[in-house]
């Protein structure tokens, strides 16, 4: 077995996280990052549209439902920022 080096390390091993890894002939488990960093953008727009859109539309019944979805805003925000992080860090995905 050969010596990894640090750049590996840092980009994440195959299978690390996988206690299946290999067993069977089956392939190591790929993180499907880009597909996160798309579906938390998309997540991040329609919840901040759709919140502006409730506050617009005034004060009433469904004010709680806005306040849900600038929370559920700012979770996807912070989920873009770091898939961002990983994809610039190199790891594949």
């Amino acid at each position: 077995m050969r010596k990894r080096s640090r750049e590996e390390y840092q980009r994440g091993l195959p299978g690390y996280h996988d206690p299946m890894a290999g067993v069977g002939g089956a392939p190591y488990a790929r993180s499907a990052l880009t597909l996160r960093l798309w579906l938390a953008g998309f997540g991040l727009v329609f919840c901040a549209v759709a919140a502006v859109l409730l506050f617009v539309a005034g004060p009433g019944e469904l004010a709680w439902l806005g306040w849900v979805l600038v929370v559920l805003a700012v979770v996807a925000a912070v989920d873009l920022a770091w898939v961002a992080h990983r994809k610039l860090r190199g790891e594949p995905g």
